[in-house]
Formats: C-alpha cells, structure tokens, sequence
C-alpha cells in the first residue's frame, strides 16, 4: 500500500506556527535525529553547519516511524535522504521521491535564530 500524505494532512491536529527544538550545534552533521514537536514525529538532519532539513519521520511507502535513521545523499546538487527499509529516495527539500511519483515526504520549513533550531509546522 502507497500513501500520499500533504503537510496539511500531517498538520492537522497539531499547533502550527514555528516550534524552537533544540541547540543546532546538538546535531551532529550528516546525522539524522528524531524530534516530537508539538506531538508530531519529525526527522532532522544537520547537512552542513548552517543547514538544517526536517521531514515527517514517518516512511511514505511502509508507514514506519524510521525516516532520521535513513541514508543521506545527494542528486546533482539536490539533498536527498533514502528510506532505511526500501531504500526510496526522497528530495530534502521538496519531498520528492525519485523512483515512485505516487509517494512524498512531507517537509518541513527551518531556521536558525540565535543558534537555536526553529521548525514550521
């Protein structure tokens, strides 16, 4: 089963609005790490030190909480991160899966202020 979710879908239910998550310096860089913000589970990953992308944690294709443990890349200049169970690669910024046009990472918008992470839900 293939599941298509929208950032309104995965919004719903949870307080939107910017979220502060932690210290940026508290993610180690090329290393994913799963954070409950507002009561959704969202993967972040540190890509250089003043880059940061979240995504839902949840796998698009099995519906597995394990996004923050996938393998991250790149196509071209695009950042990407590939699933750890089906190894599908998704586009960090756009959430767009290169093999499968029916599945899409839901992401998310950061930001950095005072050094501290900030999230958009």
């Amino acid at each position: 089963m293939t599941a298509t979710l929208e950032l309104e879908d995965l919004a719903t239910g949870y307080a939107t609005g910017w979220h502060r998550v932690c210290a940026v310096e508290d993610l180690e860089i090329a290393w994913g790490e799963a954070a409950l913000i507002a009561g959704l589970q969202v993967a972040l990953f540190r890509t250089a030190p003043g880059e940061v992308f979240a995504v839902a944690q949840e796998d698009p294709a099995t519906g597995s909480f394990v996004m923050a443990r996938g393998i991250l890349g790149s196509r071209g200049t695009r950042p990407t991160i590939a699933s750890p169970l089906h190894k599908e690669v998704y586009d960090l910024e756009t959430g767009e899966c290169f093999g499968n046009p029916e599945l899409r990472l839901a992401t998310f918008n950061t930001r950095v202020a005072d050094g501290v992470l900030e999230v958009e839900l």
